[in-house]
């Protein structure tokens, strides 16, 4: 394959929702095949949590989630990698949460480590009973609870709310990744791993089922035997399969195409609210991506105190991490007076602005300033006003000619719907000067009036600069 980065971003078709879902693994739908889709929906695998998951679970905010489980499970034709662990249930060898923007610009797959350890909550049990809420590893939850309890335990830790899942387990993925007819892979040295049934020697690859699995399935013969280092692998891999699926001709080849689907429908296991339906339309809302908007992370970890060999949740830096997942959020317009057409494009460095608390709240501008000025505006003062319920960004009315399309770069920034930016400025009830590093530049000064429906500034990136040089997308070296 080619360097990603010299390629001209292609788009991904509606039918491009595989290269998104099914690298953790969906079904292709398109436009133009969905009748076909249809008729063969009868013989996807569905699993009913209705009344299983409870009512106290984190609000929606327009974006999609999607869990993503690769089942370890040795029962049934997976009795080959590992018979003596038949009947012992199945734990989730793979985590990973899939999440795609509210307006659907950026898609970002978030790997769970298997050996985290995590605070879990109160579980109902497979066969009956309640597990406590106490201390375990993550990727148990799947064994005691299934599928509820993993996501009830993700929302708990995350506080992201999760909208479906997919199940593959060992054997269905080899199906797949066959249906394609491979996928290159890079070795940096040989390996033999008879756990995972890998043997290889050095160099670039083009691996099928069964070599697949074991690449990604193996731990200690690659890497630095972390599993930490084997999700890195497993990312590089699913934006190869990215790739292949919807650079690789496979649109265009009705053969390979249904085989594709059939394979991908007997390797999964869905929730029952994953209708056609609903396929279509998430498939309709990523029409508009490119493959180069799927990125890899993993939550960060560190070191679990009571046994070397597990990991813990690295604070605050996940907790940041998955406050950036849940405030992004969309940025609507709103029906009224468009900004003349004449208006400068302005840049957030342009910007002054004035940050003023009306919702009473102790503190409430300062954390406002911080996270303005940390996008680029030029915070000159933070300060009270009379209370509102309603947030708005003013400009002076002498202001007119320019004002509002200063205002407009900082309507931009704000969640939800986007503000339409008024005229006249408030009447401040105190102020003080900001510390900002930045020098005012010239130009119209606007507020910030922070009202009871403040909706949050919305973040620039969901992966924070400090996890940047861990994101795994297209263009990462895949000899790992």
């Amino acid at each position: 394959m080619g360097n990603a980065n010299s390629r001209t971003a292609r788009r991904l078709t509606p039918a491009g929702w595989v290269g998104v879902v099914l690298t953790g693994v969906l079904v292709v739908v398109t436009l133009s095949a969905y009748g076909y889709y249809r008729s063969i929906y009868g013989e996807l695998k569905q699993s009913d949590l209705t009344g299983q998951l409870g009512t106290d679970r984190p609000r929606e905010t327009g974006a999609l989630n999607v869990l993503l489980i690769g089942s370890d499970s040795r029962d049934g034709d997976n009795k080959k990698y590992g018979a003596l662990s038949q009947g012992k249930g199945e734990r989730t060898d793979t985590i990973m949460l899939l999440h795609l923007s509210p307006d659907r610009d950026k898609a970002t797959m978030i790997s769970f480590p298997r050996d985290s350890m995590v605070m879990m909550p109160e579980c109902e049990l497979r066969g009956g009973g309640v597990r406590p809420a106490g201390i375990g590893q993550i990727n148990s939850a799947f064994n005691d609870g299934g599928v509820a309890c993993t996501i009830k335990t993700l929302e708990a830790l995350t506080d992201i709310h999760i909208n479906h899942f997919v199940k593959v387990d060992f054997t269905g993925f080899k199906g797949i990744i066959d249906a394609i007819k491979g996928i290159e892979i890079c070795l940096p040295k040989a390996v033999n791993d008879p756990q995972a049934k890998f043997v290889l020697g050095p160099g670039k690859h083009v691996v099928n089922g069964e070599q697949a699995l074991g690449y990604v399935r193996t731990r200690y013969a690659l890497g630095d035997g972390s599993d930490l280092s084997r999700i890195q692998r497993q990312q590089v891999f699913l934006t190869k399969v990215m790739e292949k699926v919807t650079d690789g001709g496979l649109l265009t080849d009705p053969i390979a195409l249904d085989a594709f689907l059939r394979a991908g429908i007997k390797a999964v296991t869905v929730d029952s609210e994953l209708t056609p339906e609903r396929m279509l339309e998430i498939a309709n809302s990523v029409s508009g991506m490119t493959a180069k908007e799927l990125k890899g992370i993993t939550v960060p970890t560190e070191p679990y105190p009571a046994d070397k060999n597990r990991v813990q949740f690295s604070e605050p830096a996940a907790s940041d991490f998955f406050k950036r997942v849940r405030e992004d959020v969309e940025v609507t317009a709103t029906k009224g007076p468009a900004a003349p057409s004449s208006a400068p494009k302005v840049k957030n460095e342009q910007v002054r602005v004035q940050v003023l608390n009306a919702t009473g709240e102790q503190g409430k501008a300062g954390v406002v300033a911080e996270e303005l000025a940390a996008q680029g505006f030029v915070v000159t003062h933070v300060g009270n006003a009379a209370p509102a319920d309603t947030t708005t960004i003013r400009y002076a009315k002498k202001d007119a000619a320019q004002g509002p399309a200063y205002a407009e770069a900082v309507a931009a920034r704000l969640s939800k719907d986007k503000r339409t930016p008024v005229a006249g400025k408030v009447r401040l009830v105190s102020a003080e000067p900001y510390k900002s590093a930045a020098t005012p530049p010239p130009g119209p000064s606007v507020q910030l009036v922070i009202g009871a429906d403040w909706p949050g500034v919305r973040v620039v990136s969901t992966i924070p600069d400090s996890l940047k040089d861990k994101v795994v997308d297209s263009s990462t070296n895949p000899c790992l």
